[in-house]
């Protein structure tokens, strides 16, 4: 309940406080991923994996909220090009794999966290307001596909959806997740009358699909590390990165359906 009351606030109340919040959660959920690398004999570069993300997030930040320069965000790179050097003073057995993780923490966590940006600032009619209704809601419509997804897949699920990767989860459960998934969006399309009801369906669409093999993508590193949870942060619930695994994967989708096949600036989202 704490975390649920942090994070609504943090996207909804002030662009600064959002900023602020899914700063400290994007450091969280690196020192989670890098701390599962450690446990595999790997020393991942902490701060330049760590440095870099939080410039891209910041930069981009930035560039939606103050409208610093675009190209700015391109300064995060030099970061990253640091890993190969720094290995050379590390004297370490897998100068490969340190920087195979370290470069993997930015391409998975730090790379979605910076695009959230694109979705408190969506352009929506054309403006470029903070407009937090729009994470809120995917992020609303991906809590109850999980909790439906359990719940059903919990009483009836017996087709096992991947059960190399995930033995419990069930195409039973991905489907009463993906009713209660429909149900919220018409709930919140309500409430949000600049997003239409086809924009908000198309949107659960991108959640079920692509949360759901978020999700699974993080069970296969968990299970590739003997871990039952990413982290112990949240008592009960494991860890940020179990909490994001979803958030993570639909992010990206979203903003390069965005930019592909529609003009976030000038029409909206997908119509």
């Amino acid at each position: 309940m704490v975390y649920a009351v942090i994070l609504i606030c943090g996207i909804v109340v002030h662009p600064l406080l959002y900023a602020l919040v899914f700063l400290v959660l994007l450091v969280l959920s690196l020192v989670e991923y890098y701390r599962m690398a450690v446990l595999v004999g790997c020393r991942p570069q902490y701060f330049c994996g760590i440095t870099a993300s939080i410039l891209f997030f910041l930069l981009l930040f930035g560039h939606k909220y103050m409208h610093w320069p675009g190209w700015w965000v391109l300064l995060p790179v030099i970061f990253l090009f640091c890993t190969f050097a720094a290995e050379l003073y590390r004297n370490s057995a897998n100068p490969l794999a340190n920087t195979a993780f370290t470069l993997t923490g930015f391409f998975y966590l730090g790379l979605p966290f910076g695009l959230l940006n694109f979705l408190v600032f969506p352009g929506i009619a054309g403006t470029h307001d903070f407009f937090p209704w729009l994470l809120l809601g995917i992020t609303i419509i991906i809590w109850i596909y999980d909790s439906g997804a359990y719940l059903i897949g919990s009483q009836w699920g017996k087709h096992r959806l991947f059960e190399r990767i995930s033995p419990k989860k069930s195409w039973e459960g991905v489907i009463g997740g993906s009713i209660f998934a429909f149900i919220s969006a018409f709930v919140i399309a309500r409430f949000t009358p600049e997003i239409d009801i086809i924009n908000w369906l198309m949107l659960t669409v991108i959640v079920i699909i692509f949360g759901t093999f978020g999700d699974l993508v993080e069970s296969m590193i968990k299970r590739s590390l003997n871990l039952k949870d990413s982290g112990r942060f949240l008592p009960g619930h494991g860890g940020i990165l179990d909490r994001f695994d979803s958030v993570m994967a639909v992010a990206p989708i979203i903003m390069i359906i965005g930019a592909l096949f529609t003009k976030f600036d000038e029409y909206g989202l997908f119509i």
